[in-house]
């Protein structure tokens, strides 16, 4: 599916594993080595059609079983201060923390499962790394990071379908994952899904006003979408 894109999706790949990866605990801010060969060296593997509505994104239920109250206090505290931060500087160490407690797990397994990906990312071995969250999310299936992780893997390798699949799976854990919202949008805008591109976006940033980059494609897609028919 041919397209002219508001960022080339090799771009758009770097950002995302930036966004998604480096605010977390242990990560680096450049893309790791290896993960995004050219997009036109290879053929894409899409799924059959985007998903038919995006989730939704309300606060998530605070009675699931794993998620400590204190926890969640502490998320919804920081993404308040995330709203109300004065500039990005402050955000982003707002952002920051968030991410940490995304991030933690109590199980020091999947901790060293976890550090494990990230070396085989750093190696250059991306097919590693998805086995070792692949054991990740066997062990921890309400961990959002493991989802979020493979996540991001998944669509750096072009597999959108699994990496949509992932997204939903962190969206239905935490709906105000900012990262995996802008995930979400990447994937319909490498679709060819306007309407459904400018809406993951949007939804992300009503989550974290200061989103990089995000802003710029939401006003280039209103103007897009907004002026035909769709």
């Amino acid at each position: 599916m041919a397209r002219r894109s508001l960022l080339s999706r090799p771009m758009r790949s770097a950002w995302l594993i930036a966004a998604l990866m480096a605010a977390t605990p242990g990560w680096t801010q450049s893309q790791p080595h290896g993960l995004a060969p050219d997009a036109d060296q290879r053929s894409l593997t899409r799924p059959t059609e985007p998903p038919a509505r995006l989730p939704d994104s309300k606060s998530p239920n605070s009675k699931q079983p794993k998620a400590s109250a204190d926890r969640e206090r502490g998320i919804d505290f920081l993404l308040g201060a995330l709203q109300a931060a004065p500039d990005q500087t402050s955000a982003k160490h707002v952002e920051a923390r968030i991410w940490a407690l995304w991030s933690h797990t109590s199980s020091d397994t999947a901790t060293l499962l976890m550090a494990r990906s990230k070396t085989a990312i750093a190696n250059g071995q991306p097919d590693v790394a998805l086995k070792l969250l692949d054991a990740v999310i066997k062990l921890k299936p309400d961990y959002i990071e493991g989802w979020n992780r493979r996540a991001t893997l998944y669509y750096v390798k072009n597999d959108y379908d699994h990496a949509l699949r992932d997204i939903e799976q962190v969206l239905k854990r935490e709906p105000r994952h900012f990262g995996a919202l802008a995930g979400l949008g990447m994937i319909m805008q490498d679709l060819g899904d306007d309407k459904r591109a400018l809406a993951a976006y949007r939804k992300a940033l009503a989550v974290n006003p200061h989103l990089d980059k995000v802003p710029d494609l939401v006003k280039k897609l209103s103007e897009k979408v907004e002026g035909r028919d769709i």
